[in-house]
C-alpha cells in the first residue's frame, strides 16, 4: 500500500476544504471530463480518504487519482439525493473509472410516438428523451412483443417505419390483414379514427384496462344499436382481449412472490453477470451483462454500481432482489427503492433454503455465460441471429438475409454482388452476380440503387418471398439508394440496414440517427464479420476475373489480324493467354488460320514476359 504516486497538490487543498455534508463529487481529466464520480455522507470525509496512505499500489483508484487534475462537488440535502444525482451523473458522463452497465438496452419497452401525426408503437431498448412515451420494462422479453402484437391485432396502430410525412402509392402487407389502419396511403383512415385508437392503446399500455373496457362497452352497445355490426363485432373482440388481460393481472397479483437474483463469475478483467427474474414464484426470464476492463474487481463496490444503474430510473421493481455480497450502502438502496416502489423492497444475501440454493444456480448460469463469452471462438447461428435481431429491434430473428457489396477499380469494371445467409449458413447456391449497366462511371450510390432494383424486382416477378432482413455494405448513402429503389417497386416495410466501414456499426432505415453499435464480442458482430466478409470476398472475385477476362482480351487485341470474335474463340478454346504462348503451330492452327497463326506466335514471342 502506498500513496499515489503523481497527485496534483491542488485536489488534496480542495478536499480538505469541503463541508462534512452529503453530496457528489466528480474526479475530472485536465480537459474538463468526469474520469469519475461518487457519493458521500461526508464529502469531506470520502474526498480526503483517496489521498492516504492506503490505495493499493497500481488499483484503479489510484490510478484515476494520478490521472485527475480537477475536482467538483454538488452538496444534497441527504444520501439518497446524493444516490440518486450520483446515478444520473455516471449514466450521463460514463466516466472510465467507475463500473459502468455496459448493456443498458437489454430491458425491451414499449415506445409510443406521440408527437408523431400519425402514432406508431415499437419495442425498442432505448429510451430517449424525445416526447414520445415508454412503457415498461417487460420480461420476459417476449411479452413486449406479444403486447405489439396484440395492438396490432386488435388497434391497428401500427410498428413500421415507413415514412408518414407524405403518402405512398399502395399499402404494405399489414393493411391487407388488418392489422394496420394504413396511415400511408391516402384515405385509407382518417385522423380522427387514428387518433382514437391511439388513445385506446394509450389506456392498454397505461395499465388503464377497466376504464377502456368501460369505453369499448358503450362503443359495442351505440354501434349495435346503430345496426354497424361489423363495428359492434370488432368492438366485442377488443372487449374478449380485455377480459384475458385483466384476469392475467390480477392472477400474477395474487400469487405475489417477486424476485431479481444475481449471481457472477470473474477471471481478471472479465467479469460475466446473470440475473433471474421470479414473477409468481417461477423464473420468467434471464438477462447476461458482461464486462471486460475491471481493474481491481471488487464485488462489494461492483454490485452496489450495478443494482443503483439497473433500478433507481425503473418504473416497476421487485420486492426481493438477491446479490452475492453485502455491500455498503445496501441500506440506503434499499430505503430509496422502497419509497419509489411504495412497498418495501429487501435487498439481501441468502444463506440458507430455497433462496440460497437459487443463488448458487444463478452462479453456475453466470459461469456457463463467461465460458460462452470469453473462451468461445464463435457463438452458435442461432445466438448470432437472435443477437443481432435484438440489437437492430426486429421483431424476430431473420430466417433469410440478403447482403450487397460493390466493387471496381476507379470505376473501372463496376460490379456487384449479392450473398445469402439461410438457416445458419451461407447459401452458395443463391449468390447472385451482377453488372452495372446504367452507370457510365464511378457512382456507388447508383450502382447500389440499379442493383437492389433489378434483385427485387425479379423476386417480385417470380412471386418470391423477400429476405428477412437485407444488408447493404456501405454508409448512409447506400442505405438510402437501396431504400428509395425498393420504394419505386412499391415495397415499403421492408427490414434494411447498411454496414459502415467499421463493422461495428450499423445503420438501420428509418432509424439512421441511432447507429446501432455491437460491442467488440458480441454474436452479432460474428453474424454480421461473417456476411460481410464472404459478400467482399464473393464481389471482389467477380470483379478480378472481369477484369482478367478484360486484360488478356485486349492484348490478343493488339495484334494485327486479330478482331474481338477470333481473342474471344481462343480464350474460350484453350483458357488463358499463357496457355497460348505454350502451343505450336500445329495447335494454334486447329482454331484459327494460318496467316493469324504465324501473327500470333510472332507477337507473344516478342511480348512475353521476362
Amino acid at each position: 500500500m502506498r500513496l499515489a504516486a503523481r497527485v496534483n497538490p491542488s485536489l488534496i487543498e480542495k478536499a480538505e476544504a469541503l463541508p462534512s455534508q452529503p453530496g457528489v463529487y466528480l474526479f475530472k481529466d485536465g480537459t474538463g471530463c468526469p474520469i469519475y464520480v461518487g457519493k458521500a455522507k461526508s464529502l469531506r470525509h470520502r474526498v480526503r480518504s483517496y489521498f492516504q496512505d492506503r490505495l493499493p499500489s497500481g488499483g484503479k483508484q489510484e490510478l484515476m487519482v494520478e490521472a485527475a487534475e480537477d475536482l467538483e462537488v454538488v452538496l444534497v440535502d441527504n444520501e439518497k439525493e446524493a444516490m440518486a444525482l450520483e446515478n444520473n451523473f455516471i449514466k450521463q458522463f460514463k466516466p472510465r473509472y467507475n463500473v459502468l452497465l455496459r448493456d443498458d438496452k437489454t430491458y425491451p419497452y414499449i415506445k409510443m410516438t406521440l408527437p408523431d401525426p400519425w402514432p406508431r408503437v415499437y419495442v425498442t431498448r432505448r429510451v430517449k428523451k424525445d416526447g414520445s412515451l415508454y412503457f415498461g420494462p417487460y420480461f420476459p422479453a417476449g411479452l413486449a412483443y406479444r403486447v405489439v402484437d396484440l395492438i396490432h391485432r386488435c388497434f391497428q396502430i401500427p410498428s413500421c417505419y415507413v415514412d408518414l410525412s407524405r403518402f405512398h402509392a399502395r399499402p404494405c402487407l399489414q393493411y391487407y390483414i388488418k392489422r394496420c389502419l394504413g396511415p400511408c396511403v391516402e384515405g385509407l383512415t382518417n385522423a380522427a379514427v387514428y387518433t382514437d385508437r391511439a388513445r385506446q392503446v394509450r389506456m392498454l399500455l397505461e395499465g388503464r384496462v377497466s376504464e377502456l373496457t368501460r369505453d369499448l362497452h358503450e362503443r359495442m352497445i351505440v354501434a349495435s344499436q346503430d345496426q354497424r355490426y361489423e363495428d359492434a363485432a370488432r368492438l366485442r373482440d377488443q372487449l374478449n382481449v380485455m377480459e384475458q388481460i385483466r384476469e392475467r393481472q390480477k392472477m400474477a397479483a395474487s400469487r405475489g412472490d417477486d424476485a431479481d437474483i444475481f449471481g457472477f463469475h470473474q477471471e481478471g478483467q472479465l467479469v460475466a453477470v446473470n440475473l433471474f427474474h421470479l414473477r409468481g414464484g417461477r423464473v420468467v426470464d434471464r438477462r447476461e451483462f458482461f464486462w471486460e476492463d475491471i481493474d481491481a474487481f471488487s464485488a462489494g463496490e461492483f454490485f452496489s454500481a450495478l443494482v443503483k444503474q439497473l433500478y433507481l430510473d425503473q418504473q416497476h421493481l421487485p420486492s426481493d432482489i438477491h446479490v452475492p455480497v453485502d455491500f455498503e450502502d445496501r441500506e440506503t438502496l434499499e430505503e430509496f427503492l422502497s419509497e419509489k416502489r411504495g412497498g418495501r423492497v429487501r435487498i439481501g444475501t441468502p444463506q440458507a433454503g430455497s433462496r440460497r440454493s437459487m443463488l448458487e444456480l444463478v452462479a453456475k448460469n453466470a459461469r456457463q455465460s463467461f465460458d460462452r463469452r470469453f473462451r468461445t471462438l464463435k457463438p452458435q447461428a442461432r445466438v448470432m441471429v437472435e443477437s443481432l435481431a435484438e440489437a437492430i429491434e426486429l421483431p424476430k430473428p431473420p430466417e433469410r438475409i440478403e447482403a450487397f457489396d460493390i466493387s471496381h477499380i476507379q470505376g473501372t469494371d463496376i460490379v456487384a454482388a449479392m450473398v445469402v445467409w439461410e438457416g445458419g449458413a451461407m447459401k452458395k447456391s443463391d449468390y447472385r452476380r451482377f453488372i452495372i449497366k446504367t452507370v457510365p462511371q464511378n457512382d456507388d450510390f447508383a450502382s447500389m440503387r440499379e442493383v437492389v432494383g433489378r434483385r427485387y424486382q425479379r423476386v417480385l416477378q417470380e412471386k418470391h418471398r423477400l429476405p428477412g432482413l437485407i444488408l447493404i455494405d456501405g454508409g448512409i448513402g447506400q442505405l438510402h439508394a437501396a431504400a428509395s429503389a425498393l420504394e419505386k417497386l412499391q415495397i415499403i416495410n421492408q427490414p434494411l440496414a447498411s454496414i459502415a466501414k467499421r463493422e461495428e456499426i450499423l445503420y438501420v432505415y428509418g432509424r439512421e440517427k441511432e447507429p446501432v453499435v455491437l460491442d467488440h464480442q458480441s454474436p452479432a458482430l460474428h453474424l454480421i464479420q461473417e456476411i460481410r466478409d464472404e459478400a467482399h470476398r464473393f464481389a471482389v472475385s467477380f470483379h478480378r476475373s472481369r477484369r482478367s477476362g478484360r486484360t488478356l482480351t485486349s492484348e490478343l487485341l493488339e495484334i494485327p489480324g486479330i478482331g474481338e470474335k477470333t481473342a474471344r474463340k481462343l480464350l474460350l478454346h484453350f483458357g488463358s493467354l499463357q496457355a497460348i504462348r505454350r502451343l505450336t503451330p500445329e495447335e494454334l492452327g486447329q482454331v484459327v488460320r494460318p496467316s493469324q497463326v504465324k501473327r500470333i506466335q510472332q507477337s507473344l514471342k516478342m511480348n512475353r514476359p521476362a
